[in-house]
């Protein structure tokens, strides 16, 4: 009962050797998240397809070296999940400035030389043959409830600034079944709340990987379903101080990113829903997205409102979640399943949503 084509890469850092240290939920997250992966309980992934490096582990040759791996054992019928949660920092100023992972042995006086910058990491992600490969980034701390802990850049002359911005997660997210969950906007923190084991962030993501994220009926937990969950989860728990981001450029399929408790069987990444829900129904029906012949603005949506940005079934997956969150005009998923079914009457997944 395992997702067998499933393989990892976990990555946690809260005790640096010369940066600043974050919170001890900065690492429980890394582990919590490996053990939810390898659990036959849960996500279902083999044991030996998850690797984990935390802390001292975590330098930047090792790093390379893990992502270089995982390049070459990663076939094309695997899903590959990378999951990193530590310091990230952005480089330089203004259009010019690159966003990077900061690994645990990042020298303070050579910032750009000891990280590992946008550029490479998207070279190294380019490298994975895996048709679906999903990098989640909490690289965005905050110690406590409003505390940013900093310590980066205070002992060089480069431009340094915490966080990761959204230029480099669009980078990150390009190419075909490459998607980004980041855990806030770049002007935003990643809240850890006292006395919690793990991040607002990641204490989502685990109920999700748990079971609560599933929407669809075959066993699997999809990765529309799991931002949705994260996302809705995080804005009620902070009350919209921390708002996860969502990057994806050339996504085609709602694709499975774990089992649902284990399971009930193995299942193939490939095995589809029974029941498509409407994030998969519309990009069939109008795949040049919101815009295409005016679905959008004939449901009642504002067209200003929307973020037009990947292909198609990307544009309509941040649609209909800007429909979830109240936004996008006087539209409702009613209004727009209205609107399509006016020029498809007689389609049967579409009168099932209603």
């Amino acid at each position: 009962m395992t997702f067998d084509k499933g393989r990892a890469l976990v990555i946690g850092i809260a005790n640096y050797a010369a940066v600043e240290d974050l919170p001890a939920a900065v690492l429980n997250d890394a582990l919590d998240t490996a053990e939810i992966l390898k659990s036959p309980k849960y996500c279902g992934y083999p044991e030996a397809n998850v690797t984990v490096l935390t802390d001292e582990a975590a330098t930047l040759e090792n790093i390379r070296r893990a992502l270089a791996d995982l390049a070459a054992a990663a076939t094309t019928d695997d899903t590959v999940a990378i999951f990193f949660s530590g310091h990230g920092v952005r480089i330089g100023k203004d259009a010019a400035a690159t966003s990077a992972l900061v690994p645990y042995d990042c020298n303070l006086t050579d910032v750009t030389g000891t990280t590992l910058g946008e550029a490479e990491l998207s070279s190294a992600i380019t490298a994975i043959k895996a048709p679906r490969v999903i990098f989640v980034i909490d690289a965005c701390h905050a110690a406590g409830t409003v505390t940013l802990k900093s310590g980066i850049g205070e002992h060089t002359e480069e431009v340094i600034d915490n966080g990761f911005d959204e230029k480099s997660l669009e980078q990150l997210a390009r190419g075909a079944g490459r998607v980004v969950f980041a855990s806030s906007r770049a002007a935003e923190t990643s809240l850890v709340l006292r006395h919690e084991r793990n991040s607002v962030f990641t204490t989502a993501m685990l109920t999700g990987l748990k079971g609560a994220a599933t929407a669809a009926s075959d066993g699997a937990i999809r990765v529309f379903d799991l931002f949705n969950h994260v996302s809705e989860t995080v804005r009620q728990s902070v009350q919209g101080q921390q708002h996860p981001v969502f990057k994806a450029s050339d996504l085609e399929e709602n694709f499975p990113v774990a089992l649902m408790h284990g399971g009930t069987k193995s299942i193939s990444p490939s095995v589809a829903q029974r029941r498509r829900d409407l994030e998969q129904i519309m990009p069939d029906l109008f795949p040049l997205g919101p815009t295409d012949q005016d679905i959008w603005l004939r449901a009642g949506g504002d067209v200003s409102r929307l973020k037009l940005n990947g292909n198609g079934r990307a544009q309509w997956f941040a649609a209909i979640r800007l429909i979830s969150l109240g936004g996008g005009g006087d539209i409702s998923r009613e209004s727009l399943i209205g609107a399509a079914l006016d020029e498809f009457p007689a389609h049967r997944e579409l009168k099932e949503l209603l």
